[in-house]
């Protein structure tokens, strides 16, 4: 029992909690308002009429095969959310530019606030009064300008959270908040250290702290339980029209089904994003505790310098992408134990 309760806490409660308990409301929404109203269909109609322990078993067992089935396709789903497939080249541009707009709005804000605050301290340089007159002087930042200076200390917190969500280079800007959330986590240990995360995930996963690697996956349960609230939402939507269109009278109570959970699709989008931030706190323990270890286990020794640091990531990774090249000898100066033998000295350019 013991054992089994550890595969729960550990791997399987990350696919019940984050797929199968939403795909269970999912298909308890479409017991309780559609089931109803399928009864043309004969295997619905046989579902109807079946006992109710029949129906409890057979609902369940969908739960638990959608829950299945939305874990095996979570890639695509959340590259779809990201931005990354099923978008023409018009909308992911649309998108992008919108996003770009959005942390371009929010950047402004905040260096808004901080020169406004400097200016009540009579700190303003000559370079920031001028800053601040053409923050001001922007309609678009107007009337944004004049609610922020009533924010409190926990407010402007949360719109520095905002500005978080967002990778630190303009040009990893995604056409979605959600990709923007999630490519902010995936930069995170190259724009720090050069290690990209995404090249040596499995590596990082297998070197860091037990501790560590469990944050993660707890950390991503909500996230994916609030995506799997979504695609069947909008699955449940577009099946309440399907069964509008077969019926040959309107239905008010499909239709406000359809746009209910259309609307709460919504809502789990913005829920989901806002999820992220556990899950980026989570990747970030995950790169700054997982380094040292990660250089151990590559048979590298972590360099006394960031900026030689840096130089060790990055020869590793390009051998890792781009396979030997001669250029890559350069990384015997980071093994370890090969002191005696390599210089730790930048070689002379």
């Amino acid at each position: 029992m013991t054992e089994i309760a550890k595969g729960v806490l550990g791997g399987g409660w990350s696919l019940v909690a984050g797929w199968i308990l939403p795909a269970a409301v999912n298909i308890a929404l479409f017991g309780l308002f559609l089931l109803p109203d399928m009864r043309a269909f004969e295997p619905v109609d046989r579902l109807a009429q079946a006992a109710l322990s029949q129906q409890s078993l057979v609902l369940l067992t969908a739960a638990v095969v959608l829950g299945l089935l939305f874990s095996a396709l979570q890639t695509p789903l959340y590259r779809v959310l990201e931005g990354y497939l099923g978008w023409p080249s018009w909308a992911f541009a649309w998108g992008r530019k919108r996003q770009q707009r959005r942390l371009k709005l929010l950047r402004d804000r905040l260096d808004g606030l901080r020169l406004a605050q400097k200016e009540s301290g009579g700190q303003l340089t000559s370079s920031e009064e001028g800053r601040l007159r053409e923050l001001r002087a922007d309609r678009r930042l107007a009337q944004k300008f004049a609610q922020d200076l009533f924010l409190i200390a926990p407010q402007r917190a949360l719109l520095r959270e905002r500005l978080r969500r967002f990778p630190l280079r303009d040009e990893q800007v995604l056409p979605t908040r959600l990709g923007n959330a999630l490519r902010r986590m995936e930069q995170y240990g190259s724009d720090r250290y050069r290690l990209d995360s995404q090249v040596f995930w499995h590596e990082l996963i297998a070197a860091a702290p037990e501790q560590t690697r469990q944050g993660v996956t707890t950390a991503r349960i909500g996230v994916d339980f609030f995506v799997c609230l979504l695609y069947g939402h909008l699955i449940l939507a577009a099946t309440a029209v399907t069964v509008q269109a077969t019926k040959s009278g309107f239905s008010i109570s499909l239709s406000a089904l359809a746009v209910v959970l259309t609307a709460f699709a919504v809502i789990w989008y913005r829920l989901a994003v806002s999820s992220t931030e556990e899950w980026a706190m989570a990747i970030r323990a995950l790169v700054n505790l997982g380094r040292k270890p990660l250089a151990e286990a590559m048979g590298l020794e972590l360099p006394a310098t960031l900026h030689d640091e840096r130089e060790m990531w990055s020869l590793l990774s390009k051998l890792s992408r781009l396979g030997y090249h001669e250029n890559a000898a350069a990384l015997d100066r980071f093994r370890a134990g090969e002191g005696e033998t390599h210089s730790r000295e930048r070689p002379a350019e």
